[in-house]
């Protein structure tokens, strides 16, 4: 008889365990609760999780906007970088618009004096935000609700490895396949 009601506790022990609180996920979401206020507001000077927002509604207006990150090693190392992953399909690892897809979309030579001297770092900002013809926009939200993976600063940093750095980076490449 002391073996069988061993064997019953031990078969009820699971049911009775499963009725304890273990789980109080669903209680203590992090939700407002009725008795609860609305959620406190962000701290001044927070910034976005997806960055500062831009003002500019299109590629016209950033004509004239300055480059507020400044020119430096890290900044050409991470715009290099962006550039070989964003850029490069179209616009080739030189800037040459050498790629096989360079001449299937049109892309222009990013080495070329009159994007080196006559537009903008605002410009080319903007084209990288906005896009144009046929490049695709890397700053606007899109119809699905996401943005095409480019922060404000990296377009930014992006922007200063094609101004500073990308003509010495192309002439170091022709002068290394000779």
């Amino acid at each position: 008889m002391k073996k069988i009601s061993v064997i019953i506790t031990a078969l009820m022990m699971p049911g009775v365990v499963m009725a304890w609180p273990w789980s109080t996920d669903m209680m203590n979401q992090p939700s407002i609760k009725p008795q609860e206020g609305v959620m406190t507001p962000f701290p001044s000077r927070s910034v976005p999780v997806t960055g500062i927002p831009t003002t500019a509604a299109n590629r016209e207006e950033t004509r004239n906007m300055t480059n507020p990150v400044a020119v430096s090693e890290a900044s050409i190392k991470q715009g290099r970088n962006l550039y070989k992953i964003y850029c490069s399909v179209c616009h080739g690892r030189t800037g040459k618009a050498d790629s096989p897809v360079s001449a299937k979309v049109g892309a222009i030579d990013l080495t070329d004096a009159y994007v080196q001297n006559d537009l903008s770092e605002g410009w080319l900002w903007g084209t990288i935000t906005f896009g144009s013809y046929v490049m695709p926009s890397y700053g606007v939200v899109t119809e699905q609700g996401g943005s095409n993976d480019l922060s404000v600063e990296e377009r930014w940093h992006v922007v200063n490895y094609i101004k500073h750095a990308l003509v010495k980076d192309a002439t170091a490449a022709a002068v290394a396949s000779k």
